[in-house]
């Protein structure tokens, strides 16, 4: 049996798809998840947030408004996803 408290790894690959995850954890999740990217030397980072009401995509950005190692962020481009996503560059370690 699983016990929905224990930590779950997931893979620090540069794109993060907050579908799998419970709303409440994207304001810890997405900082820590960008620092874990910094720290492989990962600076292109690509967060899947969907497009639904837009009110994760709006957590998402002010997430990125306040983050101290964002250098910039937008929405993807067509095939990348579209307002569903939203590419961030981090400043290099």
């Amino acid at each position: 049996m699983n016990d929905s408290r224990t930590p779950t790894e997931f893979p620090i690959d540069g794109t993060l798809d907050l579908h799998t995850f419970q709303p409440g954890d994207v304001k810890s999740l997405v900082p820590e998840y960008l620092r874990e990217c910094r720290k492989k030397g990962i600076t292109e980072v690509r967060i899947i947030h969907g497009k639904g009401t837009g009110t994760l995509r709006r957590i998402v950005h002010s997430i990125l408004d306040t983050s101290p190692i964002v250098e910039h962020y937008a929405l993807a481009q067509g095939i990348e996803g579209s307002w569903g996503a939203t590419n961030v560059t981090l400043k290099a370690p």
